[in-house]
């Protein structure tokens, strides 16, 4: 976290994703330096996720990309809630991103405009 960083927002970011940048641009646009966790490298744990995932007002099954790849190898079709976030958690690549928490509340940036909601 950089000096000018604010501890009251985090955004769950993928630099590789469109809709993740989009929303850290707009973070920064309204004068908010988030903490940046590369949720690739540093995955969030279940008990994190079911939180972010819940606070976002989201069902597990809405936070998981199912065209990733792993979902169809790992055949999570027809997977419980604790098995897909145990699989998102172990398969960062399978969580929807980007998540932004702020004082106001969790959004996922999709559409980018969700995110103004907790600005």
């Amino acid at each position: 976290m950089g000096p000018d960083a604010d501890p009251s927002a985090t955004i769950y970011h993928n630099p590789r994703c469109s809709k993740s940048r989009q929303a850290l641009e707009l973070l920064r646009e309204r004068g908010v330096e988030p903490t940046v966790i590369k949720y690739l490298e540093t995955p969030p744990t279940v008990d994190e996720l079911r939180t972010l995932i819940a606070d976002a007002g989201l069902t597990v099954r809405e936070a998981v990309r199912v065209k990733e790849a792993e979902f169809t190898e790992l055949g999570l079709l027809e997977a419980s809630d604790e098995q897909l976030l145990k699989a998102m958690v172990a398969h960062p690549r399978l969580i929807e991103r980007p998540f932004v928490v702020t004082a106001k509340g969790t959004r996922m940036g999709r559409p980018t405009e969700t995110v103004e909601e907790i600005l």
